[in-house]
Parts: C-alpha cells; sequence; structure tokens
C-alpha cells in the first residue's frame, strides 16, 4: 500500500482521540449547490460554448488543505454543475501555472500528479468510504483518466464512469466531464451495475478538490471547494461526511 495512504488510515485510526468520529455523518456548515437541469447535455469538448452552462452558479476551490498558501498566479480554480436524468455534468476553470505528470502508469501516485479530483456520494448519506463505494472519489488526470481506490483497496480505473475533455485556453484551463452516477451497491467485479436516473429534487454529496504539482515527486498543494475545521484536511477519500450538499433542481 503507498506510503501516503498508509499514515492516512493510521490518522483516521486515531480519530476518537482527536475527536473525529470513526463513522462520522455530516460536518457542520457544509455548502449548498443547486444545479439546475439542462435541456440539452453539454457536449464534452471543453469547449463549454453550450447553453446548458449559462444559468449554472460558479463555487470556487479556494481551500488550502496541504501545502504552503499560494503564490499570485499559481493556481485558481471554480467549477459549476448541471445535470439530465443520465448524467451528471460538471464544468472546471483553473489556471496553473505548470501542468505536470511525471507518474506516467495511471495506478501510480495519481494522487502526485495535476489532477482534479470528484468526490461524489450518491445519497447523501455521508460516513466513511475508504474501500467501499458510500461515495467515489475520482481523480481526474491530464490523460483523462478516473482513478478511485476498490472495495479490494487497490486503485482502480474508473474512466468508463466518466467523460472527460479539456483544453487551455490562454491561461485558463476548461475541463468537462460527464459523470454516471452509481449507488452504494456498485460490483467492481460486476457486469450488470446501472447508472442511477436522476430527477429533480434528489439529493447528493459533492466536494471538488484539486492536487496541484509543480514538479516534485510529492504533490505540492491539495485544495478543495469545503472548510475542514478540524481533523486530517486531506480525508476526503475516506470520510463523505466533508462533502458539501447538491440538490438536483429546475
Amino acid at each position: 500500500m503507498p506510503q501516503y495512504y498508509a499514515r492516512l488510515i493510521s490518522i483516521i485510526a486515531l480519530a476518537p482521540a482527536t475527536g473525529v468520529a470513526a463513522e462520522s455523518t455530516h460536518v457542520e456548515d457544509r455548502s449548498r449547490y443547486v444545479a439546475p437541469r439542462a435541456a440539452v447535455a453539454p457536449v464534452i469538448d471543453g469547449i463549454a460554448d453550450d447553453a446548458a452552462w449559462r444559468d449554472a452558479e460558479w463555487r470556487s476551490i479556494d481551500q488550502v488543505w496541504l501545502g504552503p498558501e499560494m503564490r499570485p498566479g499559481d493556481f485558481e480554480g471554480r467549477f459549476k454543475v448541471v445535470w439530465t436524468e443520465d448524467k451528471l455534468y460538471l464544468l472546471g476553470e483553473f489556471v496553473d501555472d505548470i501542468l505536470f505528470d511525471s507518474h506516467r502508469h495511471p495506478l501510480t501516485q495519481y494522487w502526485d500528479d495535476d489532477c482534479w479530483e470528484i468526490f461524489l456520494d450518491e445519497d447523501h448519506s455521508g460516513g466513511d468510504h475508504q474501500f467501499n463505494h458510500n461515495a467515489f472519489a475520482y481523480h481526474m488526470s491530464l490523460d483523462n483518466r478516473a482513478i478511485d481506490i476498490g472495495t479490494d483497496g487497490q486503485a482502480r480505473d474508473y474512466s468508463h464512469h466518466v467523460e472527460s475533455r479539456w483544453r487551455q485556453v490562454g491561461e485558463v484551463i476548461v475541463w468537462e466531464l460527464a459523470i454516471d452516477v452509481y449507488t452504494d451497491s456498485y460490483d467492481d467485479d460486476g457486469d450488470d451495475n446501472e447508472p442511477v436516473t436522476l430527477a429533480r429534487g434528489k439529493v447528493m454529496g459533492l466536494m471538488v478538490a484539486y492536487c496541484d504539482n509543480d514538479g516534485s515527486e510529492l504533490r505540492e498543494n491539495f485544495l478543495g471547494s469545503e472548510t475542514v475545521p478540524y481533523g486530517p484536511a486531506d480525508r476526503g477519500w475516506i470520510d463523505a461526511g466533508l462533502f458539501g450538499t447538491l440538490m438536483l433542481g429546475e
């Protein structure tokens, strides 16, 4: 198991002594986001000129979870969300002065390369999702792969869950995703998993983050959309209680 995961597991094991419940529910003061329904699904091409995006609200990725305070121009990030019955769609805009991907094998230290991370809890249940699919934590790599930990504790490629494309326009990276949403009954080895049908009023857990590396062996910063008032700031891959609330609107 990678040293990074071993370190976090040891921290979580001590959670009761630090005031963090071993199976936490939702942390207080989470953000709330209402995503509009897209009359026509956006085309996932990294251009973001689709009408579907016009009415969606921007949210910032500005909470520094790991690493020093960012210097001006190093990183800026924001995102918005829309939906159809079939998929959840995210648009990201990032200013990142250096794009870095040194670990060419998609399952090797993927969190230490530049990547956009989407934390998604289908039923907004919160709690542990370390080695289960109570929630997913898709690490979107620069080669448009979606990586997360499976129920066997090993990294797996879930790119069949997420359509991903990005382009650089001037200094801005425009990144679009279309995500199939699965329940916690998802079977890593099954061949009959079906995504849920989305509907107005559905509530899910959502958190968005970015791993930033400007040329080091390990990522230099980890930034997210939610505050982390206590406990390890980088524990979102374990604790879905940190996620914000996403409601599917009109």
